[in-house]
């Protein structure tokens, strides 16, 4: 696969020229989008245009996004997704890029501002900031937001480096026009539409960018029930852009492919690692509590550095992320199930015909 032809309207713009379009896909999102609006509206450099698709809402969605000054399309029917919702905007973008929000986060006010440069660089066809969360109000939550301080200050930072980001985010992922259009949109192959392009033009020889300066906040699921719903979403989107690039990456894009094969192997080897304290006190004759130890500070001292190093960089309590930590684990237990589960349904059971691939997109709060 060789890595498409840059136009000559990319090769020959700044990144100072460069016109913005926001797609904010909102399906029954009236209490929460005013204040995605008017974080777009508070932007240092504000947007060209701003589209809110409207999907089948049953509450004052429309409404509220016109009253923000908003372009608001109304599909004629239920779209079901947020890719399907996206495209259904791309045809009425004017800008240069697309910058792709969820209703339900918010941007800091220089957002676009400091994502922006990099697509001065013609190669760039994708790139996203740093996400964190919005609330931290109940388990679920706080859990979530320990777990995105440390995959976007440690994970992601390293991923960058390597000029191989795993996932530009699709709740606040800005996208060159062109090269969106060109591909037929966003990706509607996948349950995951920000993973597969960021892995497709990755491939294809483009840059995919993590800008760690740019900061939204985004709203996390509040309950188990939508917990477990986004959980397995993502982990059935992952599994599906395993199967569909894992050839092709690992020939043209190495470095991206040796992420993906750790984060496989981290998944098998989960199940192991909750396993570990019975082994230790089962095989290894330690006490429980000598066992407990040996398990958890295996991995704190790491947790630990990064949380604060975060904690330090976003400016929040280093005690209030210390008292969130234990609610990481509840996380990682509903991600360890549904990681597996999505294993044996998108990379065993699919393949066989014994199973079909998840298509129904449902919201994850």
């Amino acid at each position: 696969m060789t890595a498409p032809t840059l136009t000559r309207e990319t090769t020959s713009t700044g990144a100072g020229d460069l016109t913005l379009t926001v797609i904010v896909p909102a399906h029954n999102e009236e209490a929460g989008l005013p204040a995605t609006l008017e974080s777009l509206r508070r932007q240092t450099v504000p947007p060209d245009q701003v589209i809110v698709v409207d999907d089948a809402s049953t509450d004052r969605t429309g409404e509220v996004a016109r009253t923000h000054g908003a372009t608001v399309l109304r599909p004629d029917r239920r779209l079901g997704s947020k890719a399907r919702a996206q495209n259904h905007a791309l045809p009425h973008c004017t800008g240069d890029l697309v910058l792709a929000v969820d209703a339900d986060t918010v941007l800091a006010p220089d957002y676009v501002e400091r994502l922006r440069p990099v697509f001065a660089d013609p190669a760039v066809a994708i790139a996203a900031g740093n996400v964190q969360t919005r609330f931290t109000r109940t388990l679920w939550e706080r859990g979530r937001s320990v777990e995105y301080l440390f995959g976007f200050h440690f994970q992601r930072p390293i991923q960058q480096g390597a000029a191989s980001p795993m996932v530009c985010s699709g709740c606040c992922s800005t996208f060159r026009r062109d090269v969106l259009s060109a591909s037929g949109g966003f990706p509607e192959r996948t349950i995951v539409e920000d993973m597969d392009a960021t892995w497709t033009w990755q491939i294809e020889g483009r840059r995919a960018v993590y800008v760690p300066e740019a900061v939204a906040w985004a709203a996390d699921p509040e309950t188990l029930l939508y917990l477990r719903r986004q959980v397995w979403r993502w982990m059935s989107g992952f599994f599906q852009n395993v199967r569909l690039h894992l050839r092709p990456m690992v020939r043209h894009k190495p470095m991206l492919a040796l992420w993906v094969a750790l984060a496989v192997m981290e998944i098998l080897l989960a199940p192991l690692w909750w396993l570990t304290p019975v082994l230790l006190t089962t095989a290894g004759h330690l006490s429980p509590a000598l066992a407990a130890s040996w398990w958890l500070g295996s991995e704190l001292p790491l947790l630990i550095a990064t949380l604060l190093y975060a904690s330090r960089k976003r400016g929040i309590p280093f005690r209030r992320v210390l008292a969130n930590l234990p609610c990481l684990y509840p996380i990682r237990v509903v991600n360890t199930y549904y990681a597996w589960k999505a294993l044996i349904v998108e990379l065993v059971l699919v393949p066989l015909g014994a199973a079909n691939t998840l298509t129904t997109y449902q919201k994850g709060r």
